[in-house]
């Protein structure tokens, strides 16, 4: 059984399989580098039974922390679905409509929901990033979707190679860095990749890399998604599954 089937296999129940850590872990991590003040625990409490407890008598929990750890299940459960399918604009646009259902941008007229950007952004604070104008966004995901279809050869630096230039278009309003991480997962998949969690702890490294990437050095953030693999590789021997 490779990993795909197994992943697809236990999705059938809750027990603690790949399916289950990998879902929780992802959900947890990738939304916590994006700022998410929901704790593993907590993540792990939607994840079983659709509820959450405040961990401290004064926390605060944000509404869209809730509906984007659960909207993350769903979306993970997407691309399980769409594993061996091309990457698409149609693909792309489901997954953030999927990510972002019932948040707050919802009822935002600049933010929508399930399509692209129709404002400029930028990336970053302290350093900004320029991305692709709102009317350029469909033209260049295009391209860059072509190109990398028509690659021989699709390794973990043909998918970083994608991801950065994915997360430099920008082409939502949010939830870009998500979505991103969400492809790579299904891409190494798809390729026979080791795929990988990043882990928030890597946050720093990850933002630092993808600076460095545009710039022209890749060793960094290739670094630090290869740490992420020998990570997800020593978690699937200790699940008994070898890879």
């Amino acid at each position: 059984m490779d990993l795909i089937t197994r992943l697809q296999h236990e999705r059938k129940g809750k027990m603690r399989s790949i399916y289950y850590i990998t879902q929780v872990q992802m959900a947890y991590n990738s939304n916590k580098i994006e700022g998410s003040r929901l704790s593993e625990e907590q993540t792990r409490s939607l994840f079983d039974t659709g509820q959450i407890t405040a961990e401290k008598e004064s926390e605060t929990i944000k509404a869209d922390d809730i509906f984007e750890a659960i909207n993350h299940f769903r979306a993970f459960d997407y691309i399980l679905d769409t594993v061996n399918e091309p990457i698409s604009i149609s693909q792309l646009k489901q997954l953030h409509a999927i990510l972002k259902k019932g948040t707050s941008d919802e009822d935002n007229p600049i933010t929508p929901i399930g399509d692209f950007k129709i404002l400029p952004n930028v990336i970053g604070t302290i350093h900004e990033v320029q991305t692709t104008a709102p009317e350029n966004v469909v033209p260049e995901l295009n391209t860059l979707i072509h190109n990398y279809e028509s690659l021989d050869v699709k390794n973990l630096e043909a998918i970083a190679d994608f991801h950065v230039a994915f997360e430099t278009i920008h082409p939502f309003a949010d939830g870009n860095g998500r979505i991103g991480r969400l492809i790579i997962f299904k891409e190494c998949l798809r390729h026979n990749v080791i795929p990988f969690i990043l882990n928030e702890k890597y946050r720093s490294f990850y933002y630092e890399g993808l600076n460095e990437y545009r710039k022209g050095s890749k060793i960094r953030l290739l670094d630090t998604f290869s740490a992420s693999q020998d990570n997800y590789r020593d978690f699937l021997r200790r699940m008994q599954f070898e890879i």
